[in-house]
């Protein structure tokens, strides 16, 4: 009887020929590499065998898709562009057809990877409209209709940490899935009878009343742990700097650790369920 690696990597390639029969032609992920992709993130690790299968078709042609482009000489392997590809692709898994689904990422084409911390040059205007310059150290940034930026050290690092509920990949690809109907804001566009709801005005209020609770409790907490001492949040603090980041950073926790995520946000999860499974909440 072969071992169970074998077996593993054989039922992944017939599940994985299945969906790619629909998507031809589309450049394959090898089983070997794939299983080595899933094996170094606990949180695709996690997947069922049906889950990891989808999301390496819907990966691959991501990839096809997309450009890579390291910066300062560096050179993106096979292997770091199918950890970004699988990382990114996550919350696309339960939007129905591969192509369709890949929509939501439709706007741009390049993927830059830096090898290490990238630093911009920011620009703020303070309340006495004087203008400030300062420097912003980056592990990511998603531009308005253009690339994404990412830095290899924080993509690989992704999950690593139970007490850390981070990857980077994620953040910035949530970014782009809220920019697009404009400029990020916590809103992203929602489907059709989300969570229940009968039109799309009693969608966005759910949304809004829900989110603006959670983020100005989260909030609260990060001022309590920073002013005075009190208990650190989980969830990473840069969350409390925007709405926007306060979606992206909740939506890598609950993809890298969603029970954990579920008992700290008891509020945001079924939201998240209903948004990033609409095709299992309409068939529930």
């Amino acid at each position: 009887m072969p071992p169970p690696a074998a077996l593993l990597t054989r039922f992944l390639r017939r599940a994985s020929n299945g969906l790619r029969s629909k998507l031809a032609p589309v450049p394959e992920i090898t089983a070997e590499l794939w299983l080595h992709t899933v094996h170094q993130f606990p949180f695709l690790a996690a997947l069922t065998i049906e889950d990891q299968s989808k999301l390496r078709a819907i990966s691959a042609l991501f990839l096809q898709q997309k450009e890579f482009t390291g910066a300062h000489g560096m050179k993106v392997t096979d292997e770091m562009a199918v950890a970004i590809a699988a990382q990114a692709c996550l919350p696309l898994l339960h939007w129905g057809n591969p192509s369709k689904a890949l929509d939501w990422y439709d706007d741009f084409v390049g993927i830059v990877v830096h090898p290490a911390e990238a630093v911009a040059i920011r620009q703020s205007t303070d309340g006495a409209g004087i203008s400030h310059q300062y420097r912003q150290v980056l592990l990511g940034e998603a531009m308005q209709r253009g690339p994404v930026m990412l830095v290899w050290p924080a993509v690989a690092s992704a999950g690593r940490d139970p007490e850390d509920a981070s990857s980077v990949v994620i953040h910035e690809f949530i970014h782009k899935i809220d920019m697009k109907e404009g400029t990020a804001n916590g809103h992203p566009p929602l489907p059709t009878g989300f969570a229940g709801t009968t039109s799309a005005g009693r969608a966005r209020k759910l949304w809004s009343s829900t989110w603006t609770q959670a983020y100005e409790a989260f909030r609260e907490k990060v001022i309590i742990a920073q002013r005075f001492g009190g208990e650190k949040p989980w969830l990473n603090t840069y969350g409390a700097s925007a709405p926007e980041e306060f979606l992206a950073v909740t939506c890598e926790a609950y993809f890298v650790q969603r029970n954990r995520f579920a008992e700290e946000f008891p509020t945001l999860a079924p939201l998240l369920d209903a948004f990033f499974r609409p095709d299992e909440i309409r068939s529930a």
